[in-house]
């Protein structure tokens, strides 16, 4: 396993190889791919059905394709300081069973697989390609045997997670009070939740695909609050983390 500087120095230089692995997994010159992540958010954007759309998860399931991967992959590969922040946080925390909840293009869940604390990794994506693409990623890695790949909680069939990291997914959520509900479920008394949330679908409506009912988010707030406890990290980043009120 690699150290905590080794992996945080690798992601800088190159994202752990993350253009590599596109232009191999999507069999996309490299000309080509600059040009797919430039204009991946606003590609994103335009796929979606805005209130035609009656399930959001038909969303990632029936209707992004790889342009999830493109957006995602361009926010990491741009946002490289913060991504290693989170990065960091989850080095505090992260141990033994890790689910990675909504995993995306797997920067954490590759991560933590690379950490000597963390016994196995649960990535869980309803978007089949997302979970293609990672399962890609982490045998290029040589983490594979570190990593299970399924669509939901159940899939995994594990009772209790140690930790659990939920980063950029809560806003997606028709409901992400029961999911942080479910989460409370599945954690023990000593195991750690990162989350964070962006409920808010931007100036020029360009996350048309994230929540911002103020009634979907009072009720979050009052659900974090009545069911979570806020553990202080001195990380200046969006990202906290949690243990479960007893």
């Amino acid at each position: 396993m690699k150290n905590n500087n080794f992996i945080l120095k690798e992601f800088l230089d190159n994202a752990f190889n993350l253009k590599s692995h596109l232009m191999e997994f999507l069999s996309i010159e490299e000309c080509d791919l600059d040009g797919f992540l430039a204009n991946a958010k606003i590609n994103l954007a335009n796929l979606h059905p805005g209130d035609a759309l009656s399930d959001v998860s038909d969303f990632y399931t029936k209707i992004v394709g790889d342009r999830h991967l493109a957006d995602l992959a361009a926010w990491h590969i741009t946002s490289k300081d913060y991504i290693t922040d989170t990065l960091k946080l989850q080095q505090r925390f992260s141990r033994d069973l890790v689910l990675d909840f909504g995993g995306g293009i797997g920067t954490h869940a590759l991560a933590n697989a690379m950490s000597s604390k963390v016994e196995h990794v649960f990535f869980v994506d309803i978007n089949e390609t997302n979970r293609n693409f990672v399962e890609y990623r982490a045998k290029e890695l040589g983490v594979e045997k570190k990593i299970t790949f399924f669509k939901s909680i159940e899939d995994a069939q594990i009772s209790k997670f140690d930790t659990i990291v939920c980063l950029d997914v809560l806003e997606h959520l028709a409901d992400p009070a029961s999911q942080i509900e479910i989460f409370k479920e599945i954690m023990d008394c000593n195991s750690i939740a990162l989350l964070n949330w962006y409920f808010y679908k931007g100036e020029k409506n360009e996350y048309p695909f994230h929540i911002d009912d103020n009634q979907i988010i009072e009720n979050f707030f009052k659900t974090m609050q009545s069911n979570f406890l806020e553990v202080f990290h001195p990380i200046l980043i969006t990202a906290r983390a949690y243990k479960k009120i007893r």
